[in-house]
């Protein structure tokens, strides 16, 4: 392989070249070098200062180094859709041609079959394929798109030379399989095909929590990595949700004090009765044994020891005889023997 040299490198490509028939795609090559050599010849560059590639819907010109690039971009820019609208004038309807040119500079080297190669060379072919440069082409009204390389934008378009609209240049990024390449598209972005892409646009990368792992939940309960590619597969569940606290008990209703308490109607008892000092039973009826007064302790004065008044009736108490019947025929409260009936 030859030693690499210094070139400027011009790519123009058939636009669906491969869906024409055999007799149409003979005349469009035959178009494509009409209108590249014509635009060649009036940038002043003839064929001793340039060598050719023919890659069948597309061809490659080398031009050489002591050609100034301003002078090539000038031609291209303008000449090149001048020269393609004088020849589709001419040519049928199935015969129209639109084209997809790319401007890059470096180095180049010939290998022993005569075939150019080199990194730079793969930049610029990886420009002219691009779904973003094929779909400007695509929406634009003209028949020609046009990107220039990093290279080319760097050291001439951005520097407004004569000629050279720099202006209407946009920055974008392009997909290629060997990674996104930088690259100057000349007129408006496309709406459609692959999405242009600026240094900066999409923002910086989420910054992960102070202590997370840069996980993520994976399918099947697993994890994955994360942004910093720090976790690793698992297959074990995740960490069940703390249980919410219970809601407190509500506060209990107060007390009321030691005792029987009535809040209404007459109290009716069965069986047996007992209440400290101080207590009394009136308007109910009684049945069973009543105990008034203080239990288990010596007997009061003037008291029997079953609790009874000296003469066999309680104080205050009258007996049957001294009742008389009630108006209604019922007894009075407190008649009655004590003991059940």
């Amino acid at each position: 392989m030859n030693d690499p040299v210094n070139r400027t490198m011009l790519l123009v490509d058939i636009e669906k070249f491969s869906d024409r028939d055999d007799v149409e795609q003979a005349f469009l090559r035959r178009m494509l070098y009409d209108v590249v050599d014509r635009t060649m010849e009036r940038a002043g560059i003839d064929e001793t200062r340039r060598l050719r590639a023919d890659q069948g819907d597309s061809v490659m010109e080398f031009i050489d180094p002591n050609v100034p690039v301003p002078q090539v971009l000038r031609s291209v820019i303008s000449e090149l859709p001048a020269q393609l609208k004088a020849v589709n004038r001419m040519a049928s309807s199935a015969a129209q041609m639109r084209l997809r040119a790319v401007v890059a500079s470096g180095f180049i080297a010939l290998d022993e079959r005569g075939i150019w190669v080199g990194s730079d060379l793969n930049h610029a072919c990886r420009l002219l394929d691009a779904d973003l440069l094929r779909a400007a082409l695509r929406e634009r009204p003209g028949d020609v798109a046009l990107c220039v390389s990093q290279s080319v934008w760097t050291g001439i378009v951005r520097h407004h030379h004569l000629g050279i609209p720099a202006e209407e240049f946009h920055e974008v990024t392009l997909a290629s399989k060997n990674g996104p390449l930088p690259a100057w598209l000349l007129g408006p972005v496309p709406a459609s095909g692959q999405a242009a892409v600026t240094p900066g646009a999409a923002g910086p990368a989420p910054t992960p929590a102070p202590g997370a792992s840069g996980e993520r939940p994976g399918p099947a309960g697993g994890t994955e990595a994360g942004p910093s590619g720090g976790g690793s597969a698992s297959t074990s569940a995740p960490a069940p949700a703390p249980a919410p606290a219970p809601a407190p008990a509500p506060a209990p209703a107060a007390q009321p004090p030691a005792g029987i308490h009535f809040t209404g109607g007459a109290p009716v008892f069965g069986g047996g009765l007992v209440m400290g000092n101080q207590h009394g039973v009136s308007g109910g009826r009684v049945d069973g044994d009543v105990v008034l007064g203080s239990v288990g302790g010596p007997p009061r004065p003037g008291r029997t020891p079953n609790g009874s008044a000296a003469g066999g009736h309680a104080p205050g108490v009258d007996t049957p005889e001294q009742d008389g019947p009630s108006p209604d025929g019922r007894q009075t409260p407190g008649s009655g023997e004590a003991g059940p009936r």
